[in-house]
């Protein structure tokens, strides 16, 4: 799993060399804490558990996904997920793709909106 999140972690900087990255919700059950990327607001965090590494993206609901990387946390309004198993490859193209377009949708989303015009 350390080799997953090893691999997982190059892509997005590779995706988005502005991207932050932090560790977050340190725990004495998780001494590590989460990895957390961040642009303009959560992207995605990684977790390591005995049987994947989970990917969950903060806005993914709201990102397309052509190639089906999304395969967890498919009901809800707000997130998704993409697990990845020992031994699963993963679509490096297409996951840098998802972690642009997770960037894009926060950029958006966090622009100043418009008052529109005032009258005089």
């Amino acid at each position: 799993r350390a080799e997953t999140l090893a691999k997982v972690r190059r892509l997005i900087h590779e995706a988005d060399p502005d991207i932050m990255e932090e560790c977050k919700w340190i725990k004495p059950s998780n001494p590590l804490g989460v990895p957390v990327w961040s642009h303009a607001g959560i992207v995605c965090t990684g977790e390591a558990y005995k049987q994947v590494v989970k990917l969950s993206f903060a806005r993914g609901a709201s990102l397309a996904d052509p190639r089906g990387l999304f395969n967890s946390s498919l009901d809800g309004n707000t997130r998704r997920a993409i697990d990845i198993r020992e031994g699963e490859v993963l679509d490096a193209e297409a996951f840098k793709a998802l972690i642009q377009a997770a960037v894009a949708e926060n950029l958006r989303s966090s622009a100043p909106k418009s008052k529109g015009r005032g009258r005089t």
